[in-house]
């Protein structure tokens, strides 16, 4: 049986939608005939598509069309409900959406994100923008059978919709998760059917699917597809895997890029993020595992609600930059075998992380010493590369030795804009579950 229903407008969007599932690993099904589906029979889907052919026809037959196949397709069981809508707003959203809700017997309220950022659909302010230009201004406009006059998307709703709308903004965003929950609830509370994000980007859409779950309100999503993959990917697993993947980072390098690169990642996403006190892998053997325990420890007890885990060397700030000629003279070890010893004690950590078997299926690795000490601490003949990410950032799979097969992107410390570190974890996500 299904997990997720997805009711679209028309068949193209549909099978877009789907698509976007399937590169997330998922089983997606457009179904054209509903006489012939069984849904009982579905045992390796994990997502139906339905396209109602609504977006042209009146807001009447639209809401019927919707209605009664929301009413068949329902089932104990289905986790998630979506709504597809176009990605310029063109057709029947209000009407639509008041239908989709109105089929279920229990209140729900819809979460509409209508971004789509790959295809340069964003809104923000409350107005969506095509490529950077107003969405009343594109060829949205002057569509023959269902032109769109204004490009602010609550005026669309309550032009459309008989329930009560509200709207939440950057504003909102930047405030974090939980002011989104609380935001949810009290808009619940007071009414509101239909709330509306603005979004521009894939790390808003990850941080509106969080609070959404968090908040664990009864709802349908609403969007052209990105937003509903978020939230399939962040709550369902899919049949033809065992356990939801998870990435680990470490990062190694302490160069000044990277310190950017961290800082611009960290705020850019729901992450359980470990600082690693390096220097504590130099003051002696019981010191190191100590804190190797610590880490590990840490990130196997916080993991479990994130997918991506990192380990970050605390010498990427300044004021936590090694003395290494104090150790050269404690130890007699150069500077080389020094960095050796927290390169190989970061490698240790992903290594224990992985045998915990927490779902860990991919590794982004920042700065050269410590991919290398990974491959090493892995018994790995070597990476067979698969792709690049961007200029100096490798993506493949680990060969040979004991974690053959696991996917990693590697990335040089010096390499890369402030996003690069962002780009290089979300490459991996798509290749492994996005």
């Amino acid at each position: 049986m299904a997990d997720c229903l997805i009711i679209a407008d028309d068949l193209t969007g549909a099978n877009a939608t789907g698509a976007l599932l399937q590169k997330i690993n998922y089983t997606a099904y457009t179904v054209m005939n509903t006489e012939r589906l069984e849904l009982n029979n579905q045992e390796d889907c994990d997502c139906i598509l339905y396209p109602t052919d609504s977006r042209g026809v009146s807001p009447e037959i639209a809401y019927n069309r919707v209605y009664n196949v929301s009413k068949l397709l329902q089932q104990e069981g289905i986790k998630i409900y979506s709504k597809r809508i176009d990605s310029t707003l063109r057709g029947n959203l209000g009407s639509e959406t008041d239908a989709f809700l109105d089929s279920f017997s229990e209140k729900r309220i819809a979460i509409v994100a209508p971004c789509f950022p790959d295809s340069g659909r964003v809104v923000c302010g409350g107005y969506m923008l095509v490529n950077g230009v107003p969405l009343h201004k594109t060829s949205a406009a002057i569509d023959p059978k269902t032109p769109v006059t204004t490009s602010k998307v609550e005026d669309i709703y309550r032009a459309q919709s008989k329930y009560p709308v509200a709207s939440l903004d950057m504003e909102d965003l930047r405030k974090g998760k939980e002011h989104i929950v609380a935001s949810i609830l009290k808009l619940e509370q007071d009414g509101i059917r239909t709330i509306i994000f603005d979004c521009i980007s894939q790390e808003d859409l990850d941080l509106i699917a969080d609070a959404v779950i968090e908040s664990k309100v009864s709802c349908i999503m609403v969007d052209p597809g990105p937003f509903t993959m978020t939230v399939v990917r962040k709550s369902i697993v899919p049949k033809t895997r065992t356990s939801a993947s998870k990435i680990l980072a470490v990062v190694g390098s302490v160069n000044p890029v990277t310190t950017t690169q961290v800082e611009e990642f960290l705020l850019s996403q729901s992450i359980h993020n470990v600082f690693a006190k390096t220097e504590q892998f130099l003051m002696g053997e019981e010191s190191r595992k100590q804190e190797i325990e610590r880490i590990v420890t840490d990130i196997l007890n916080n993991c479990a609600d994130y997918e991506v885990c990192s380990v970050v060397g605390d010498g990427i700030y300044p004021e936590n930059r090694i003395d290494f000629e104090k150790y050269t003279r404690e130890t007699g070890k150069n500077s080389d075998e020094l960095c050796k010893i927290i390169n190989h004690s970061l490698a240790e950590i992903a290594r224990r992380l992985l045998d915990s078997s927490q779902g860990f299926k991919g590794i982004y690795s920042s700065g050269g010493d410590v991919t290398v000490a990974i491959c090493q601490n892995f018994q790995a003949s070597g990476i067979q590369l698969l792709g690049e990410v961007l200029p100096l950032a490798a993506y493949g799979e680990i060969l040979g030795g004991d974690y053959a097969g696991i996917r990693v992107v590697t990335k040089g410390g010096m390499v890369g804009e402030p996003s690069a570190m962002r780009e290089c974890i979300n490459y991996l996500k798509e290749k492994l579950f996005m």
